[in-house]
């Protein structure tokens, strides 16, 4: 049945190739569900699984500083509300076409079924490239991209949130004009400010989830990552959190990245450096290669698209912190990061790893947790202000970080134990996809044909 699904899939729609790799990852280690429920195929559950509710794809007209009309596109996939409203990001980036959009919904709605709190999954965004942009021409943008988006939204049907290319700055942009639109004030969108309804942690929530996950599996071989050396790519606001943890945690973060390449720091990028980082990437909007100029004893490595292998995964660490984009580790890298003595890789991106990378991961035995594990933190966050503003309540910092803590030691032992239920010990992919999967195919059975 599951081969079958596949081939339908890709026959039907043969541009989506994120969405392909996605789900064939899923489907191969979904099957000893399917083999153990054979009525799940009269009752086309994994057609059900994999395809959208809904998409929505709309047109985006704004205007430049310059006076000139732009046109982009905005996209919302809602793929499953099987356990609770939409929930899911949103991301601005050239990159973004249907097929991105529907990989990430169909990975959000898994993640957010390991929290256990009450979501359902969904993606949206725009082609548009916030970056070079003036604030005036970003409201802009947000202020029409939500005047169509607010059509399909809300607190008790879809919630979206801040993503890739998506800050604190557009989060506001948005809101402002769901408010104006709807004329209430509602917890529509996560990721909102402190002082209106936002919640303590959510900029942290990821980063720090992915680290609290490793330090779980670390745990659970009677380990820490007190003296591990990391290598970590990315510079936005996942990775500079997971490298904070690190370094708070006593670990060593080696590299950090950005599309323009990375920087090796063989002393170890500490808090005052990181701190040099934030400035640099969330004020002043600048490249890691000015690291150098402040750090003069580090290398920087300029991006070489020729190349079959990303150099940055080719140094003597321990473990591995992929935060930056899809694919970012393939084959070849995967091989240099095992010959140069990784013995862990935790995802804070969405599907960082090709599947050859992962079969090779899991066929070596290394600690691999996949990001719909790893970097749920975030959404789990999300989840948490939800819950805040539904009750006009603001937790403290602690309490949120407790909060988030245990949702991640949770997400972890169940990822463990199923993964040993369907007989295959220590493989937190499998486990994390069983577990995702079943939840939300309990909760379709549940409500009957819909």
């Amino acid at each position: 049945m599951s081969d079958k699904m596949i081939k339908q899939i890709l026959a039907r729609d043969p541009e989506e190739k994120e969405f392909h790799q996605a789900v064939q990852e899923f489907v191969e280690t979904v099957k000893p569900v399917l083999e153990r429920h054979p009525e799940y195929h009269q009752l086309g559950v994994l057609e059900r699984v994999l395809e959208p509710e809904r998409v929505i794809m709309f047109r985006v007209p704004w205007m430049d500083d310059e006076g000139w009309v732009r046109v982009n596109r905005g996209y919302r996939v809602e793929m499953n509300s099987a356990i609770g409203p939409y929930k899911g990001g949103l991301r601005f980036h050239p990159s973004v076409n249907h097929s991105i959009l529907k990989f990430l919904a169909f990975e959000q709605v898994f993640k957010n079924a390991l929290t256990t709190l009450p979501m359902g999954g969904a993606q949206g965004g725009s082609d548009f490239e916030p970056k070079g942009k003036s604030d005036d021409e970003v409201m802009r943008f947000c202020q029409s991209f939500m005047t169509e988006l607010s059509r399909h939204i809300g607190q008790d049907t879809d919630i979206p949130g801040s993503g890739l290319g998506v800050g604190a700055r557009e989060i506001g942009f948005l809101f402002g004009m769901y408010k104006r639109q709807s004329n209430e004030f509602t917890g529509v969108l996560t990721g909102k400010g402190l002082q209106w309804g936002g919640s303590q942690m959510r900029a942290e929530a990821t980063g720090y989830g992915v680290v609290y996950f490793a330090a779980e599996m670390l745990a659970a071989r009677n380990d820490t990552l007190e003296g591990k050396t990391c290598l970590v790519s990315g510079a936005g606001n996942v990775a500079q959190h997971t490298a904070e943890k690190i370094i708070e945690l006593g670990g060593k973060v080696l590299t950090l990245s950005d599309s323009s390449g990375y920087i090796y720091d063989s002393e170890g990028i500490d808090a005052k450096k990181l701190a040099f980082v934030k400035r640099l990437k969330n004020l002043k909007r600048g490249r890691i290669q000015e690291y150098v100029d402040k750090y003069s004893e580090t290398t920087y490595i300029e991006a070489d698209t020729s190349l079959d292998y990303n150099p940055l995964w080719n140094h003597r660490a321990d473990c591995a912190f992929p935060c930056a984009v899809e694919n970012e580790i393939g084959e070849k890298d995967a091989y240099n990061l095992i010959n140069n003595g990784i013995k862990m890789v935790c995802e804070g991106a969405d599907m960082p790893a090709s599947p050859e990378a992962i079969k090779i991961f899991l066929d070596k035995k290394l600690l691999y947790a996949p990001g719909k594990a790893a970097n749920a933190g975030g959404v789990a966050v999300s989840g948490l202000e939800m819950a805040q503003n539904r009750m006009l309540l603001n937790w403290s910092a602690a309490e949120v970080d407790e909060r988030l803590r245990t949702i991640v030691k949770n997400i972890h032992q169940n990822c463990l134990a199923v993964a040993e239920e369907y007989g295959d010990p220590g493989n937190y992919l499998a486990g994390a996809n069983i577990a995702g999967f079943v939840r939300v195919v309990d909760a379709m059975l549940d409500q009957g044909l819909v």
